[in-house]
């Protein structure tokens, strides 16, 4: 067990932590472009960036949105994420491991500190999948990534805070850091590739979601001609909607005439 220990936190761990880096900055450069590109191709580069830039922070720390709308839910998420960053990048030993992975090393935190923080992301976490799974609009919402994500992030935590905490369970120590530690690789290897890729694309999207929205001359008709809907154009000229509005006036007025 030590052997696939020690296997799962050297080189899996930097392998997982490379694909990871890699992974998350081709997405952050797929759409940094496709913005570029979106927006040189587009007539109307009026875009409101001022405007874009507060709800990106609005979006970046939703904490007093989630506090007016639903406050149990959007304490339970900041306390969440904020014990997602604070343990897995300052907790002293996850500091070396990082240290032997990078190289360099930063501050850290003590061991009783990340014990009461890493308790707080497991209440959070397990709040939120109670909210997903027992509120009626989340639920009908959720797919079964909404669903898996908390549970497979709160595994990590609590089978750390058994390895930390050994007298809780003496004998479960290997068991509990081989899960810790294989379940956190596995978390590195997806984050790429799921919804929490939203960590390093989440300044970009309102930005995206703008540009995007001004579509290029003629993309409408294109869209309709893909989807089998060529005959049914996206636009009508300024002189077929005035004679279109002509006519149907013209039938109205008949008809009122006829009833009378």
């Amino acid at each position: 067990m030590g052997t696939w220990i020690d296997l799962g936190r050297g080189p899996l761990f930097r392998l997982a932590f490379a694909i990871m880096i890699l992974g998350l900055l081709r997405a952050f450069c797929l759409s940094l472009v496709g913005l570029v590109e979106a927006y040189r191709r587009n007539a109307d580069r009026i875009v409101p960036w001022r405007a874009i830039a507060a709800q990106t922070a609005a979006w970046l720390f939703p904490a007093g949105r989630f506090w007016r709308r639903r406050p149990y839910y959007g304490t339970a998420s900041v306390f969440f994420h904020v014990g997602l960053l604070l343990v897995p990048f300052f907790f002293v030993e996850h500091v070396l491991l990082w240290k032997r992975a990078v190289g360099f090393a930063w501050p850290a935190i003590s061991v009783h500190t990340a014990n009461w923080f890493t308790l707080l992301a497991i209440v959070a976490g397990a709040a939120l999948l109670g909210g997903r799974v027992f509120h009626g609009g989340a639920r009908a919402l959720s797919r079964f990534q909404d669903y898996a994500w908390p549970a497979l992030l709160l595994v990590p935590f609590v089978s750390g805070y058994l390895c930390v905490n050994a007298h809780l369970a003496p004998g479960a120590y290997q068991a509990a850091m081989f899960i810790h530690v294989y379940s956190a690789d596995l978390i590195l290897l997806l984050i790429p590739f799921t919804k929490l890729a939203h960590c390093v694309l989440a300044p970009l999207s309102q930005a995206v979601t703008a540009v995007a929205w001004k579509f290029p001359a003629g993309a409408g008709d294109r869209v309709a001609a893909t989807l089998g809907y060529a005959d049914r154009p996206s636009w009508v000229e300024r002189g077929r909607l005035e004679s279109a509005a002509a006519a149907a006036t013209a039938a109205a007025a008949n008809n009122e005439v006829f009833l009378k």
